[in-house]
This record gives C-alpha cells, sequence and structure tokens, in this order.
C-alpha cells in the first residue's frame, strides 16, 4: 500500500490541501476529515482526467493507497488547539507562547531547526502517552 502525501497549510480559518504527486489536485475544507473525504473523491476524477487525456498516471496511484497529512505548523497549532493550548504546546517544545501565536497567526515561520523542535516535542509527548496503562 502507497502513502500518499496531502500537504496541508491554514489560510483565513480554513485548510487548503494539495498533493504534490498530481499538479492541480487540490482542495480546502473546515477539517482534516473533510480534506480527506474531498481528496477521496478528487483523486479518482482526477487521475481518470489524467487517463482520457493521454497524461501520465504516477506509479503510486496504481494500486492501493492511503493518505498521510503532512501539516504546516501554522495548520498543526490551529487543527490541534482544542487540545492544546499555546502554554502547553510551549512546555512541550521549549519554544516560548508567543513565537508560537506568531506561528500561528501566520506572522512568522519557524525556522528548520524550531520545526525540528516542535515535531520531537510532539513525538515525545505520544511515546508517553502510548506507554502509559490506566
Amino acid at each position: 500500500m502507497e502513502q500518499i502525501i496531502i500537504e496541508v497549510g491554514f489560510v483565513d480559518g480554513n485548510y487548503s490541501a494539495h498533493l504534490p504527486q498530481l499538479p492541480g489536485c487540490v482542495t480546502v475544507g473546515s477539517s482534516l476529515k473533510e480534506i480527506e473525504n474531498n481528496m477521496s473523491q478528487l483523486v479518482p476524477f482526477h487521475i481518470e482526467g489524467q487517463k482520457d487525456s493521454g497524461g501520465e498516471v504516477p506509479a503510486d496511484f496504481n494500486g492501493e493507497y492511503k493518505f498521510i497529512f503532512k501539516l504546516s505548523i501554522e495548520a498543526m497549532i490551529n487543527y490541534y488547539s482544542g487540545i492544546f493550548t499555546k502554554a502547553a504546546l510551549s512546555r512541550i517544545t521549549g519554544i516560548n507562547e508567543r513565537q508560537l501565536w506568531h506561528y500561528a497567526a501566520g506572522l512568522h515561520k519557524p525556522r528548520p531547526q524550531q520545526r525540528k523542535r516542535i515535531e520531537e516535542g510532539l513525538h515525545r509527548l505520544g511515546e508517553e502517552l502510548i506507554s502509559l496503562t490506566l
């Protein structure tokens, strides 16, 4: 099963998404579930159009595939804002709360090392949660 990356951004209160493997295959939605549903309908339509026009279809789409989300930092912070406060995310990542607000608002884009700190902090939290037994 191929993993297809959906790159997701956040603009004006909605999520925008595209598939790098299929130029022109884009959608918007108010949630990741809506993005996934839209892509599930859009991809077969797009592939059929490619075939009908004699265009190439990437090999990733010849068999079964599943979508994997690659969120921008702005999209991730906004999507999980009901779960993580900026203060909690600051404690998890070691990045100051004000800077996280700037990322969430799209005022600043994090440098690669800041992106890595956020990702590693979230992964550490995930590992801790997985290891819990209640």
